[in-house]
């Protein structure tokens, strides 16, 4: 059964008359009578009658007749919803970001998000790059935020912004008290607090490797946070990108850069593809590229901001 020959079926019944009807649903008369003696195959029945006086409703055209209404109505509510689902942002976004993403910019982004659609719920979780980018692909995140290179092909990439890494040491540290950049591998003996697998571990972990030490880790997490408030506390030092060094002054802990030309992160907006963006996901994407290219790049960050990579 199709919507057509319900449509037929219909148009039928109100006009009285097949050419009326045919006429109203731009068919001809004989395209019209196979949408109906097809529907009636369908059924099992007739529904229909020819007399002098136009086409009558048999009993069972009678009884079909408001069922087919209704079902017509509600095929058309249902468009409609997909329809305002497809233009207008509302309902859930899922929305993926590397930790210190999470914790130092979505503050500054998700509220400002929340007024302006008030009908979206954003979705936040945090990840490493790798299953960031899986879960994007797998259709889990809508969007997410993480470093370049993506590794997938079938994923479209926008890159956001560039910056560098720093050091992240207790105040009043050796390190600060040098009052110049370091280079890492002059630094690869001091005691670290790190998130494994990220950005600057693994430059550590080479640094390391490249001087024929063992880093002297005395605190693994998976949080931003963690990482900052450890190093405050004096556990030891952590290599963070810039955005999380921003306002370090207030948050109790100094920064040393790194030597020129050193450890650099890209960080990019990663989806499926515009065909796969819900309205809610199309208006996340641009409200983020939005928000970075506004920023007045607090973190030193070489912002990219530009088309699909």
């Amino acid at each position: 059964m199709t919507t057509e020959q319900l449509k037929a079926f219909l148009q039928v019944a109100q006009e009285g008359r097949l050419s009326l009807a045919a006429l109203g649903l731009g068919l001809s008369q004989s395209g019209l009578s196979r949408q109906l003696q097809s529907l009636e195959a369908e059924l099992g029945t007739r529904l229909l009658v020819r007399t002098p006086g136009g086409a009558v409703l048999t009993d069972a055209g009678e009884r079909f007749l408001p069922h087919a209404r209704r079902a017509l109505e509600a095929l058309s509510a249902g468009t409609s919803e997909l329809d305002r689902l497809s233009s207008t942002p509302r309902g859930m976004v899922s929305l993926g970001t590397l930790h210190t993403v999470g914790a130092y910019l979505m503050p500054d982004i998700i509220p400002a998000f929340a007024q302006r659609y008030p009908e979206v719920r954003p979705r936040l979780s945090e990840g490493m790059a790798a299953a960031l980018e899986e879960g994007v692909a797998r259709g889990a995140l809508d969007v997410a935020i993480l470093t370049l290179p993506v590794r997938r092909a079938d994923l479209v990439a926008q890159k956001l912004w560039e910056e560098g890494l720093v050091l992240a040491v207790p105040r009043g540290h050796r390190l600060t008290r040098l009052g110049k950049p370091v280079a890492l591998a002059d630094v690869v003996e001091e005691s670290w607090v790190v998130i494994p697998g990220m950005s600057g571990t693994r430059a550590l972990e080479a640094a390391c490797e490249a001087r024929g030490v063992t880093p002297k880790l005395v605190l693994e997490t998976d949080n931003a946070e963690a990482i900052r408030r450890m190093v405050e506390r004096g556990l030891g030092v952590a290599l963070v990108p810039e955005l999380m060094a921003r306002d370090h002054q207030s948050r109790g802990f100094d920064v040393v850069p790194l030597v020129r030309g050193s450890l650099k992160r890209q960080v990019a907006l990663v989806h499926r593809g515009e065909g796969y963006l819900t309205a809610a996901a199309r208006a996340m994407k641009a409200f983020i590229v939005e928000s970075v290219r506004a920023m007045p790049e607090p973190w030193g960050a070489k912002k990219r901001g530009g088309g699909p990579s």
